[in-house]
């Protein structure tokens, strides 16, 4: 075999770099000729240790691995950061990228003796077994020329007569898993998380394939698990993997497309481009992967995948970090996403995606309690309004939108169509999908919003937020014990998420289980001495102890929602009231709740709540009465 300056005898293990030999250790020439007989493709390390280690030898494998590694790319000067054979794919294994030749000798044919001719009959006989004997030897020579050819899958063509024998298995659902930064620089996650979700979403278009989300699929970023056991936790027919490189102003993208069930190798491809046509780039990739997986694509979809612009690599690289901090959810990553996302609107004034994530940024950090309405809303707007006239066709300008009629301006007739309209741009934008879930029981349009969380659900399956939407919505529904094994799964996907203990605890307040509540907030991680508190009231004075110590509590943060609903509970229906009212005139984005939430059942058939009801344009039909 032969790639670059290097040749490998296959039989005699030796290696030879420009005609003069080099030492190589067994076990690297056992990895190197692995890696040989499947240029282009993934060896995962299961296979290299049954290959290298037989069953029954004991070793540290992960160690003893690494080392032969180690070794190989000393012998072939291979750099890991920056590999010109050996690719190392952290979570799977390694994969040659070279190209590779097969050196087979010629097979010359044997000469044949002609006998003096005595009888034209033998002479026949003689001229036919020498010619027989010919044909055989050479037809054995091709069929092992073939064989090695086969083997080492030489201009892929192991490949392309595997998949002439074995076509692509029907593929309906798909994940795309974290790419791996090969870059030598830990900085540069936040590009080939960006990478990841470009390809997600950009898969996401195609209405006949289902994609996983984004939250979903970053759990298994840098996990060692078996590809089937990933693929069977997704319940996706295939998997999208592969690496980035992003330096000196250039991209380069590997991927590769494989069956879930087997782990069967099914396509892979290289892709490199300028920083400035990054876009196209992930384009490209995508339409590659709908062209392999046969999946029906429309022709809106189809000019939606074609239809890429440049854009400034330095603003493209601020609005990723942006979105790398975004996902994380808490008030300090979204402060980050919005320093990011504005430097990239002042980089490209005129992209709109960049002025959508700074919109969601100032909404959720509002939401979260960490900036003040009168502060946040203005700059909401104002780059949502700057997203609208620069590009309204972009999805998370269109979901922007939604949250905007949904939690601020209170406009549901709006709300409605924006949420749709932005789920129909890219049905991958899960955040969309759950958000309009709870917005739909906001109105008490029940029967659609499980179906919408349930939908969300099936996108991102370990996604916490899509759990919770579909925990929540359940137990509105009056659907209480599904909501409960509901929230008890959603606590073992990210057991340090305090939210579905949260929710819980929530849920037995309202059904009157109040040591159950208190348990609960206790593993949400509530303060020890509120806690105290609590349960002392509780222990005193029973439910009445227990939601005066609430209300004291939410008269101490001076959070008249939660004021009013611990009046409400105690039958001070005056007083609920009075603070509803507060709620109102602060825009507290929590009225969005009062419709659809059980906690307002005590109160719900009062004319006063009723009358607050039909100022906030909600409809006055609720599916289970007053």
């Amino acid at each position: 075999m032969r790639f670059g300056s290097f040749e490998l005898d296959l039989t005699s293990g030796e290696l030879h770099k420009d005609g003069q030999k080099v030492t190589l250790p067994p076990k690297a020439f056992e990895v190197l000729k692995a890696l040989l007989e499947r240029p282009g493709e993934i060896i995962t390390r299961e296979e290299l240790r049954a290959r290298l280690w037989p069953t029954g030898t004991f070793v540290e494998f992960d160690d003893s691995l690494n080392h032969a590694v180690r070794k190989l790319r000393e012998v072939l000067e291979d750099g890991s950061e920056s590999p010109g054979y050996i690719e190392t794919l952290p979570r799977r294994g390694y994969r040659f990228a070279a190209p590779v030749e097969s050196l087979v000798e010629p097979v010359s044919s044997p000469a044949v003796e002609v006998a003096p001719v005595h009888d034209r009959r033998g002479e026949g006989e003689a001229r036919g077994a020498a010619l027989g004997k010919r044909l055989a030897m050479v037809a054995a020579a091709m069929v092992a020329v073939l064989a090695i050819l086969f083997a080492v899958n030489v201009a892929g063509l192991r490949d392309r007569i595997l998949r002439l024998a074995l076509p692509v298995p029907k593929i309906e659902s798909i994940a795309v898993l974290p790419l791996a930064n090969l870059s030598g620089d830990p900085e540069q996650e936040y590009f080939a998380d960006g990478m990841t979700d470009a390809l997600i979403t950009d898969l996401g278009k195609i209405s006949a394939l289902r994609v996983i989300s984004r939250q979903s699929v970053m759990r298994f970023k840098g996990s060692s698990k078996p590809l089937p056991e990933i693929a069977r936790e997704l319940n996706v027919d295939a998997v999208v993997e592969g690496t980035v490189q992003h330096s000196g102003g250039r991209v380069r993208i590997t991927v590769q497309l494989l069956q879930g069930k087997t782990d069967r190798h099914l396509w892979a491809e290289s892709y490199q481009r300028d920083s400035r046509d990054v876009l196209s780039l992930q384009s490209e990739v995508s339409q590659d992967v709908a062209r392999e997986i046969r999946v029906a694509i429309s022709p809106g979809e189809s000019r939606r995948l074609a239809t890429a612009r440049s854009v400034n690599p330095e603003a493209y690289a601020f609005y990723l970090k942006g979105r790398y901090h975004y996902y994380k959810w808490t008030p300090d990553d979204f402060r980050k996403a919005i320093e990011y996302f504005q430097k990239a609107v002042e980089a490209a004034p005129d992209w709109a995606p960049a002025y959508a994530g700074l919109a969601t940024s100032y909404g959720w950090l509002w939401i979260q309690g960490g900036l003040a309405p009168q502060e946040a809303l203005p700059r909401f707007s104002a780059a949502l309004n700057t997203a609208l006239s620069i590009d309204d066709g972009v999805a998370e300008v269109r979901y922007a939108l939604a949250a905007s009629a949904f939690y601020y301006r209170w406009d549901w007739p709006q709300a409605d169509r924006e949420f749709q309209k932005a789920i129909a741009l890219d049905p991958s934008l899960n955040e969309a999908r759950f958000e309009y879930a709870w917005f739909l029981c906001s109105m008490g349009r029940f029967p659609e919003a499980l179906m919408q969380a349930q939908l969300a659900v099936d996108r991102d399956p370990l996604s916490v937020s899509a759990n919770l939407a579909l925990g929540d919505i359940c137990f509105q529904a009056r659907q209480d014990e599904r909501a409960i094994r509901q929230f008890r799964r959603t606590t073992e996907l990210e057991p340090k998420d305090p939210r579905a203990h949260e929710f819980l605890s929530g849920i037995y307040e309202e059904k009157e289980m109040y040591v159950e509540a208190i348990r609960e907030a206790q593993k949400a991680g509530a303060p020890p001495e509120k806690l105290v508190g609590l349960e002392r009231a509780y222990r005193q004075s029973g439910a009445r102890g227990y939601w005066e110590s609430r209300l004291s509590e939410a008269k101490r943060r001076n959070a008249p929602f939660q004021i009013a609903r611990a009046y409400a509970r105690l039958g001070d229906a005056g007083q609920a009231y009075a603070w509803l009212e507060k709620s109102y005139q602060q825009h507290d984005w929590r009225m969005v709740q009062l419709n659809a939430s059980r906690a307002w059942d005590p109160v719900r058939g009062d004319p006063p709540f009723q009358d607050l009801l039909r100022r906030l344009n909600f409809p006055l039909s609720h599916p289970f009465g007053p």
